[in-house]
C-alpha cells in the first residue's frame, strides 16, 4: 500500500443526541470532539441525526398510509367512465 493516501483507521463514538444513544465502532470519519468512554478512553465523537435508537422503522413507531382508500378514491374519481 501506499503511504498517506488512506485515511486513518481508528475507533470513533458515534452519538444520537435525540435518543441518548452512543456506539463505539471503527470508523474513518475525523472530528475535533471528544469524549471520555466508559472504558476510561478519550475516543473523537461524531453527532448523527438519526439512529437505531431514534429510527422509525426501528423503534416501532412507524405510521402505516391508508393506501387503499386513497386506491378506492382515485378509481372513484377517474375510473373508466
Amino acid at each position: 500500500m501506499k503511504k498517506n493516501l488512506h485515511p486513518e483507521y481508528r475507533p470513533v463514538v458515534f452519538r444520537d443526541k435525540s435518543a441518548d444513544y452512543a456506539f463505539l465502532t471503527r470508523s474513518t470519519r475525523a472530528s475535533a470532539q471528544t469524549i471520555e468512554w466508559t472504558d476510561g478512553r478519550v475516543y473523537p465523537v461524531v453527532d448523527v441525526d438519526v439512529s437505531s435508537a431514534s429510527h422509525p422503522f426501528y423503534t416501532g413507531r412507524g405510521r402505516v398510509l391508508d393506501t387503499a382508500g386513497r386506491v378506492e378514491r382515485f378509481k372513484q374519481r377517474y375510473g373508466s367512465k
